[in-house]
């Protein structure tokens, strides 16, 4: 007599699921604090960095007499980074901090490769993507409008679009909102939206230029999680931010630039020890 096959198991229930999302994100987080850097493949060089763009007081005007006299009228040179040197390493979550104005912005649209370098050297192991809160949408397309443009411009195809816009959509939690034009959100909303659109497609090295401090707590706990797996696959992220405790608790590692300058390079509290001394109390 044949005993019966045994009965398949339940499906893990949601909350069981998030509690094994959490975990693994907690076991790669401690993998990347034990194994050297210097163990893992590179994926950002940086050498002796130079950004520099000239300012003119009024800029029709400089057209103007660049046409008329072949010549271009006074002018001031903005140096945004000047000499900045570093390397990041696959599987590492890098916070970058300084004073408004002090080049960091630049920094990370130079690694992008939207702002030319003067001088020196940026070696990437993958394209990176960057996203701010300033990132270019469309303000007159819908919500859903901007999400299909956007992941055909980072080269996923029409399928592909169709496969992941349940995810994004559900990610957004941005309901029926994503049928209105993008010029009737909120920055927070604005924010939600693009961070779904640029981790829909798994970036390895992903900059964020103060994109986590807007929006809802719930917002921010859904891109920790999210940016926590794309650092368990060996991702790469920069995150740049005036908010201490968001760096402190997101990444291991911290650069502090001040005035176009590398002022420090080392583990996240101990840098943000340094800045926070520089600044002086809140």
């Amino acid at each position: 007599m044949s005993t019966p096959p045994p009965s398949a198991s339940p499906p893990p229930s949601p909350a069981r699921r998030r509690r094994a999302r959490s975990a693994a994100a907690a076991k790669a987080q401690r993998t990347r604090e034990v194994e050297p850097p210097s163990q893992r493949d590179l994926s950002i060089r940086v050498r002796d960095l130079h950004v520099e763009y000239e300012l003119y007081e009024n800029r029709r005007a400089a057209l103007r007499e660049r046409i008329v006299t072949q010549r271009g009228p006074s002018k001031s040179m903005v140096r945004a980074v000047r000499g900045v040197s570093f390397d990041v390493y696959e599987g590492e979550a890098v916070g970058v901090v300084g004073s408004n104005g002090s080049g960091k912005s630049t920094l990370l649209s130079a690694i992008a490769g939207l702002l030319p370098s003067s001088r020196g050297e940026i070696l990437v192991s993958e394209e990176p993507k960057l996203l701010g809160v300033g990132a270019t949408l469309l303000p007159r397309a819908t919500g859903y409008r901007n999400i299909r443009l956007g992941c055909l411009a980072l080269g996923l195809s029409e399928e592909q679009v169709d496969e992941a816009l349940p995810n994004i959509v559900e990610f957004t939690d941005l309901g029926e909102a994503l049928d209105r034009p993008l010029r009737t959100y909120s920055s927070g909303m604005r924010a939600r939206l693009h961070f779904a659109i640029a981790t829909s497609v798994d970036p390895q090295i992903l900059l964020i230029d103060e994109a986590l401090t807007v929006g809802d707590r719930k917002f921010r706990r859904k891109a920790r999680e999210r940016i926590n797996a794309l650092l368990g696959r060996a991702g790469t992220l920069m995150l740049v931010s005036h908010n201490v405790a968001e760096i402190r608790q997101q990444c291991t590692r911290g650069l502090w630039i001040e005035r176009g300058k590398l002022r420090a390079d080392g583990p996240a509290n101990e840098v943000l020890r340094e800045y926070r001394a520089f600044i002086g109390p809140e």
